[in-house]
């Protein structure tokens, strides 16, 4: 778990994640898109690019707090990876990987679900959108929170 400026190892994860007592692997990878929606809710087309920012030194602490709490909710959970990118990504990189093998599909996807949710509410994490005719800081800012407070 962790962040990196480099490309994020999507295939290695998935391979990371699998054990013979694990009968599922579900990986999120979430992508940069083409579009956006700004803070009035208005859809901004053409986003060339995301620039992510972090609180480095806040951001390692926050994912371990995730993926404990992840192991208390769903305690069969086999492997765990939760990775963001930082920097400048193109349209199409992926800026985020949650993944989790466990025994059987439903807690494998409640799992995923889980990291990937409760590391947007309680990561101090920002992402910059350049879009045709502007750019600006990404929507929906918020106040960080618990894991243990994250509803999925």
């Amino acid at each position: 778990m962790g962040l990196t400026d480099q490309v994020l190892p999507v295939g290695a994860v998935y391979d990371w994640c699998l054990q013979a007592n694990c009968g599922a692997v579900v990986l999120f990878s979430g992508t940069v898109r083409d579009h956006a929606l700004d803070e009035q809710g208005r859809l901004r087309e053409g986003v060339s690019h995301l620039t992510y920012e972090a609180y480095d030194e806040q951001v390692v602490p926050a994912f371990e707090a995730i993926v404990a709490e992840l192991r208390q909710r769903w305690p069969d959970t086999g492997r765990v990876v939760v990775l963001h990118r930082t920097g400048r990504l193109s349209l199409m990189e992926s800026s985020v990987l949650a993944a989790v093998s466990a025994p059987h599909r439903p807690e494998a996807f409640e799992a995923a679900r889980f990291a990937i949710d409760a590391l947007k509410a309680s990561a101090p994490i920002w992402k910059h959108e350049v879009w045709s005719d502007g750019s600006d800081w990404g929507a929906n800012a918020h106040d960080l929170i618990d894991p243990s407070e994250v509803t999925s």
